[in-house]
């Protein structure tokens, strides 16, 4: 078919079918069952010629041919009866005090107050067991969903074991309580706990180098370098922002720039460069109460120091009973790349720096 060529015609010469028409007599005849109900009811008596006992009956509120306690005995006031249709309650049930039985407004209103208890405890029993808000379901964030894929994948891909020791804190806290209020007064900051450990786990990968490596699908990497993560609790998460360079760093510069992340984490402005490129990672559940405890891997990384909360506990020093400054120590590593003797060398080294600061680089 050819554009502009006719397909079809419309014919509108038909005209629609005319109505018929109603004679104008017969519009007004009513059907016969019509006039048949006209008729009766002509023949029924007017309301007023209605037998004196109805205009009573009615006079008092009271219908005929339904059961007498259906409406109360005596008629509402206007303020009850407005609390009965609002609340929708039976006033033949309700117990009247008012003279003659005469439902009054605290009648209703007390009423309405025992039937609110009553729904309370039917509602009570029938939410017990599944009952509405004793959970919240909200979604993860994006940190908290990134921080449990890498803890599972920790936990999947690698053969992580923890051996671990104890160390007596006396020596470092005796140096820290001398030394404070210099240092603090010298680079404003505090003389802490972390920069000792920071410095310890130096000198122990330094000793075992190979819990300072990681393994990468078929071959080993060895590192070289001393980046230390340091694990920062957050009201997002646990982050572990990354010592650069440890080993060249003085106590100082340590204690300063955990202090920094401390607080760039908790304002959520670290970023993603100061988390990665870790090769060794320190966690301190100490500062939460952890009296002991595994921790997991940081992959890809071989090893992760656990710190513990300083407990006094008696210990044998020189044959004798003391009570000391005491905390666990954990190490979880890697057992594919890492053997028990190497893991167990590495604490023990830690252990020993810590117990004899004099061998760590002391330079306050």
């Amino acid at each position: 078919m050819k554009i502009g060529e006719v397909v079809a015609t419309i014919d509108d010469s038909k005209q629609p079918p005319e109505e018929k028409k109603v004679p104008e007599g017969k519009k007004t005849d009513k059907p016969p069952e019509k006039k048949k109900e006209l008729e009766e009811k002509k023949k029924e008596p007017e309301p007023e010629q209605k037998p004196a006992e109805e205009k009573k009956a009615a006079a008092a509120g009271v219908d005929r041919g339904l059961p007498e306690s259906s409406t109360p005995a005596t008629p509402l006031s206007p303020a009850v009866r407005r609390i009965v249709e609002e609340e929708e309650l039976e006033p033949e049930k309700i117990h009247g005090t008012g003279k003659g039985g005469r439902l009054i407004k605290a009648d209703v209103l007390e009423a309405v107050g025992e039937r609110g208890k009553a729904e309370q405890r039917v509602e009570a029993r029938e939410t017990e067991p599944s009952a509405v808000g004793r959970f919240v379901r909200k979604k993860m964030s994006p940190l908290r969903r990134k921080i449990a894929q890498q803890l599972v994948m920790s936990q999947q891909t690698t053969a992580t074991l923890t051996t671990f020791n104890e160390c007596d804190m006396s020596a470092v806290q005796e140096l820290r309580s001398k030394a404070q209020e210099k240092f603090t007064k010298k680079n404003g900051v505090k003389l802490g706990l972390m920069s000792f450990f920071v410095k310890a786990s130096v000198e122990a990968l330094k000793a075992v180098p190979v819990v300072n490596g990681r393994i990468e699908d078929e071959d080993f990497i060895q590192n070289s370098f001393y980046d230390i993560g340091v694990a920062v609790g957050t009201e997002r998460g646990l982050i572990v922002p990354v010592l650069r360079d440890a080993d060249k760093k003085s106590f100082a510069e340590l204690e300063q720039a955990i202090a920094d992340f401390a607080v760039r984490a908790r304002e959520g402005k670290l970023k993603i460069e100061d988390l990665q490129g870790g090769t060794f990672t320190i966690t301190n559940g100490g500062v939460y109460g952890s009296l002991f405890a595994t921790p997991i891997l940081n992959p890809p990384q071989s090893g992760i120091l656990g710190m513990h909360k300083i407990t006094p506990r008696p210990v044998a020093v020189d044959g004798k009973v003391e009570v000391r400054p005491m905390m666990y120590l954990a190490l979880s590593y890697d057992h594919r790349a890492i053997d028990g003797k190497e893991a167990v060398t590495f604490l023990v080294k830690v252990k020993e720096c810590i117990e004899d600061p004099k061998k760590l680089p002391l330079d306050f």
